[in-house]
C-alpha cells in the first residue's frame, strides 16, 4: 500500500430517517473497506426527525468499494447520500449581469486554488463582463433575455449546462428571474447571492428599503435557488453595521463585499459538499 493509496480521501454525506444504529452502521460498512475517518459530523433534527452526517474518510480501496459497502445500508435506512472524492472540483456554471464584484470574487478565488470549483462558462443577459471573462480564460455566452424570448433563453442555458457537464450554478447578481420549471430543475444545485439580509427587505432596491426603514445593520444572503422568489433555504449570511448618515447609494457600496465574501463562502462549502437540504432549511457542517 503506498502513499498515494492510503491519502486517497472520500467524503459521505447523507439523510434519512432517525432512528437508533445510523451511525454504527456506515461507521461499520466504512471500517469493512479499511477506511480510516478523519472528520464526522452528524445532526439529528428535532423539528423535521431527520439525521444528517458528513464522514470524511481515508482509504486504499476503490470508489466502487466504498459504494458497493454503503448501498445496503443505504437500502436499509431509506438514505439519500452521495459519495464523493475531496477536492474533486465541481463543474460550475456563472450567471451575472452588469455587476462585476461577485463574478469576479468568484473568479479570482477559483483561480487562487481557495475554492474546488471549475468554471466551464459565464452566462450573462449583458455584453458588460465580457471582458472580465476573457481575462480569466473563461468561455463567456451572451443570451440576451426579453419577455418574449424567456424560454428560448433558459432553453440555452439548458444546453449549456448538459453540454458543460455542469453539476453547480451560480447566480451571481444575474439579474433576471428563473422560470418556475427551470428552478425546479436545479433544486439543489444553483445558488444566489441576495443583496439583502433575508427574509427582510425582498425583491428590488433591498439596500434603498432598508435605508428608507432607518435600520442598523445591512448584509446578503446566499440561499439555493426556487421556485418561491427568495425564499430558497439559506446557506449563509453576513452582516455589517451601518448609521443614519450613510445614503442608500453607501449601503449599495459597502454591500458590495459583504455580497461576494457571502456567496464565495456558501459556494465553498456546497463544493465540499458540507451543505444538506432539510425541507427549506439547510444544514452546514462547517
Amino acid at each position: 500500500m503506498n502513499e498515494e493509496q492510503l491519502n486517497q480521501a472520500y467524503v459521505v454525506t447523507l439523510s434519512c430517517p432517525d432512528r437508533p444504529g445510523i451511525v454504527h452502521a456506515v461507521t461499520g460498512a466504512l471500517l469493512a473497506t479499511g477506511c480510516n475517518i478523519t472528520d464526522s459530523q452528524q445532526y439529528g433534527s428535532p423539528s423535521t426527525g431527520n439525521f444528517f452526517m458528513r464522514v470524511e474518510v481515508t482509504t486504499a480501496a476503490a470508489k466502487s468499494d466504498l459504494r458497493a459497502a454503503l448501498d445496503p445500508v443505504a437500502e436499509a435506512f431509506s438514505m439519500q447520500w452521495n459519495l464523493n472524492t475531496v477536492g474533486e472540483k465541481v463543474r460550475t456554471l456563472v450567471m451575472a449581469s452588469t455587476s462585476a464584484h461577485c463574478l469576479n470574487d468568484l473568479l479570482f478565488q477559483q483561480r487562487s486554488g481557495t475554492l474546488p470549483i471549475e468554471i466551464a462558462a459565464i452566462v450573462s443577459n449583458h455584453q458588460d463582463l465580457a471582458g472580465l471573462a476573457e481575462f480569466y480564460g473563461i468561455p463567456f455566452h451572451y443570451i440576451p433575455v426579453t419577455k418574449d424570448t424567456k424560454e428560448q433563453a433558459e432553453d440555452k442555458l439548458r444546453a449549456l449546462i448538459a453540454g458543460h457537464d455542469i453539476e453547480l450554478t451560480v447566480l451571481a447578481r444575474y439579474m433576471q428571474i428563473l422560470s418556475d420549471e427551470l428552478c425546479t430543475e436545479l433544486t439543489g444545485k444553483a445558488i444566489n447571492i441576495h443583496h439583502s439580509f433575508l427574509p427582510s427587505f425582498k425583491g428590488a432596491k433591498p439596500y434603498h428599503q432598508a435605508h428608507a426603514r432607518g435600520v442598523k445593520l445591512i448584509g446578503a444572503t446566499a440561499h439555493y435557488v426556487t421556485a418561491a422568489l427568495d425564499e430558497g433555504p439559506i446557506i449563509e449570511q453576513e452582516v455589517i453595521r451601518v448609521d443614519h448618515a450613510r445614503t442608500p447609494e453607501q449601503f449599495v457600496q459597502m454591500g458590495r463585499d459583504v455580497e461576494g465574501r457571502t456567496l464565495v463562502q456558501a459556494v465553498q462549502w456546497h463544493a465540499e459538499h458540507r451543505v444538506l437540504l432539510d425541507g427549506n432549511r439547510t444544514v452546514v457542517f462547517n
